[in-house]
């Protein structure tokens, strides 16, 4: 380090894969404290958002025993004709081995250097790049006796205004006549700060503010703000929390085909903008080959007159689409189990090598940071 400024070994650092800046820490105390810095994380973090990163990360499960399973995450990139491929060792899952976390996680991107991978029962944050995890507490708030809670939905984002990770959780608070139905209904949503260990309640949160949710519901989190697929008056909206002052507002969705039996809709980033997937739901194919999706972008956030229609893809049946890569690979997984690749230019379809149990694949785009978890 004596031999050269400091700038020229952090310009030279900044160039180098997570894997390789970890084992400098190693070398001297002058570079673990370097590579540690809040400085150094900060520059490596604004590098990686405005370079171009091809890699996907993938949540799939297997079966190892009656009731015992195995989540594994894979790190996925793409050689010259575009074909994905393993670019890292598969990493092991914790805390995932029962079959609720089969096809009940949600794998959320702060896009802020953390993920989350959530289901009903626990929330565990990660950063893969430097292997770090946490598995979150429970909430410690009790529910009145003689009342039920049902858990619709969770999120995850980053607060810039305090720099620090929130964890949403949102469920319904009821009770049952003596006929088994519902009454009294109530919406509690929580809050987890991360950085400062605590969970609490929104206070401001009545039942007209928020829609019916569903935990597979498809959400995203986006400039600040985490999105949800809702329903609400008959009709799907996008309900918004804004992460710093955690006020709910929804948003239109773009008038797309109404399909018999009703449509589905998915949220994805596309061309760094909010995008929409609309796609039939399966019952409600007649003949599976002109199946009809639509894929929306949200040119100007926010504003619903920037809706625009992409891509109108037909013959592609399927209810389990994971993400758009590389703004023009849509990833989903088959029926029978196996990752799918479909080329928004081209229309071409391929089947991809990697497995997983039926309808637990979760993927997003992956960038490399050296974003410490708080602990």
């Amino acid at each position: 380090m004596k031999k050269y400024p400091e700038d020229v070994i952090i310009h030279i650092l900044l160039r180098l894969p997570v894997k390789f800046i970890l084992r400098f820490k190693c070398v001297s105390k002058t570079f673990y404290t370097l590579i540690q810095s809040s400085n150094f994380i900060n520059l490596h973090f604004n590098r990686t958002t405005i370079s171009t990163y091809n890699n996907i990360l993938l949540k799939r499960s297997f079966k190892e025993d009656i009731q015992r399973f195995k989540a594994i995450f894979s790190f996925i990139s793409t050689t010259g004709n575009d074909n994905p491929k393993f670019v890292y060792p598969d990493l092991d899952v914790p805390y995932t081995i029962s079959v609720i976390s089969v096809d009940n996680d949600l794998l959320i991107d702060s896009r802020h250097g953390l993920i989350a991978l959530m289901n009903p029962e626990t929330t565990i944050l990660y950063n893969v790049s430097t292997r770090n995890y946490i598995l979150l507490p429970p909430s410690p708030f009790d529910i009145p006796k003689g009342f039920y809670e049902s858990i619709e939905s969770g999120g995850f984002g980053f607060d810039s205004v305090v720099n620090d990770f929130k964890v949403f959780r949102i469920s319904e608070v009821f009770k049952e006549d003596g006929y088994g139905y519902i009454e009294d209904g109530k919406k509690k949503v929580e809050v987890y700060e991360v950085g400062i260990d605590i969970w609490r309640e929104l206070d401001h949160v009545n039942n007209q503010q928020l829609p019916t949710l569903c935990w597979l519901n498809s959400s995203v989190s986006f400039k600040g703000v985490y999105h949800w697929i809702a329903f609400f008056e008959g009709e799907d909206k996008i309900l918004c929390l804004d992460m710093t002052t955690e006020i709910f507002r929804n948003m239109q969705i773009p008038d797309s085909g109404n399909y018999y039996n009703g449509t589905l809709h998915s949220l994805l980033l596309l061309n760094e903008s909010l995008s929409l997937l609309c796609y039939p739901c399966e019952e409600s194919l007649v003949d599976p080959t002109t199946s009809l999706m639509e894929i929306w972008i949200m040119k100007d956030y926010n504003i619903y007159e920037s809706w625009i229609r992409k891509f109108t893809i037909i013959g592609l049946p399927t209810d389990s689409p994971l993400a758009v890569w590389k703004d023009y690979i849509l990833l989903f997984q088959s029926k029978s189990g196996y990752l799918m690749s479909f080329d928004l230019h081209s229309n071409e379809i391929k089947e991809v090598n990697i497995h997983g149990c039926k309808k637990s694949m979760r993927a997003i785009n992956y960038k490399e940071c050296l974003t410490p978890i708080p602990r």
